[in-house]
């Protein structure tokens, strides 16, 4: 049988069907499960097979089918569905951190993984180091003693900065530590993550997965022995399990998931021409523009792709932001992306509020700037309507 592309994927990957023929992924709203007799509970607790469960903290069928889906996606031996994306990020992290452990990071992060590194994994003994992710030389500085781990944003929330993951994943594993990427911005879609060197993928499936706006939901994908031997102990025994329902929810975002981004992608690049034209913007990021500093970069890892997420910056600081955000028709005021919904955010007042002011500067989120994740609307329609906004300010 010749190798099925992502589209196929998406739809048919890890789909495991009763003796019912379901056509849909049948949703396994169980807690436990129950046994034919004391010696299989007794066996299935020393050794589980594949499709044998437990508990549905440790796996559900229905959980399964996400996690077998989402890593065919990926190209990963494996996969963890987890409660939400921050619980990713912690999970990938703390189950193989120990006191005594180095990290370096990026320093452009979203707010609550700037939260983990800066305050709760340095609780616990863990030393945090943080480098510009764009600057190789720091990277190479910052691992020369040695890491146990290295963590960044494929693209930074919200500068839309790019980490070389080739690049870096060579130091690091010179240095011998595992390189986790948060790759929610380059999505499952243009991602390569894996091939480009990541041991470990992290996923918000809140944004593009689910793409709708209805669940929380998070994954980490990488080698079996690192999914089954580091990460499941941890989580399974601390909780941050996906529900079943939520599961299935995934499993259906998955399914049009493709289309969605390609088409935000699409509508993305044509607003960032629009606004990059517009005098009352003085700056634009969005890694498919050729003027984007990392432009080469973004074309070599994303495949060409640019991303559904566009970022710029409005003359008059944040009470022209509120303006051109109170001014929208269509898009809507929030601080979620990846949804078929097109959405604004105004950074430095939300997401990245609790920053301090010098923090935000130096990761280059200004008062003026807006954080636009681009939905499936008529790309005309959004066009006219961020312009109209403009107009406003």
């Amino acid at each position: 049988m010749t190798t099925k592309g992502k589209r196929t994927q998406a739809v048919h990957g890890g789909t495991q069907r009763s003796q019912w023929g379901e056509l849909s992924e049948a949703i396994f709203l169980t807690q436990g499960f129950a046994y034919d007799s004391a010696e299989q509970a007794e066996a299935r607790f020393i050794q589980a097979g594949p499709d044998e469960y437990i508990y549905a903290r440790y796996g559900n069928p229905t959980v399964a089918m996400f996690e077998k889906r989402i890593a065919l996606l990926e190209g990963a031996e494996d996969a963890f569905a987890t409660a939400s994306g921050m619980a990713a990020v912690n999970g990938a992290l703390s189950s193989c951190l120990k006191a005594g452990d180095r990290v370096v990071a990026a320093r452009a992060l979203f707010g609550s993984c700037l939260y983990i590194l800066e305050t709760i994994l340095p609780r616990f003994g863990v030393e945090v180091v943080f480098v510009d992710g764009a600057d190789r030389a720091q990277w190479e500085e910052a691992l020369a003693p040695g890491a146990r781990a290295v963590f960044f944003e494929s693209m930074a929330n919200p500068s839309l900065e790019m980490v070389d993951i080739e690049a870096v994943a060579t130091l690091a594993h010179a240095a011998g530590a595992v390189v986790i990427v948060d790759n929610v911005f380059s999505t499952p879609v243009f991602s390569r993550a894996i091939e480009q060197g990541a041991d470990v993928v992290v996923y918000s499936a809140t944004k593009h997965i689910d793409g709708q706006g209805r669940a929380l939901g998070g994954v980490i994908l990488g080698s079996r022995e690192f999914i089954r031997g580091t990460v499941e102990p941890y989580l399974k025994h601390t909780g941050a399990a996906m529900s079943p329902f939520t599961a299935w929810i995934m499993l259906k975002g998955l399914e049009t998931m493709d289309l969605r981004v390609r088409a935000q992608a699409s509508s993305a690049r044509a607003i960032a021409e629009a606004v990059s034209e517009h005098p009352k913007v003085t700056a634009v990021s969005y890694p498919g523009l050729p003027t984007h500093p990392q432009y080469d970069l973004a074309q070599r890892q994303l495949g060409g792709a640019g991303g559904t997420m566009v970022s710029f910056v409005i003359e008059g600081g944040k009470e022209a932001a509120f303006a051109f955000c109170n001014a929208l028709e269509i898009v809507l005021i929030s601080n979620n992306l990846g949804d078929a919904k097109s959405i604004a955010t105004h950074p430095a007042t939300t997401t990245h509020q609790r920053l301090k002011p010098e923090q935000r500067a130096s990761l280059g989120i200004s008062d003026g700037m807006i954080r636009l994740s681009v939905g499936i609307e008529a790309t005309e329609d959004l066009v006219a309507d961020i312009l109209g906004a403009l107009s406003a300010v």
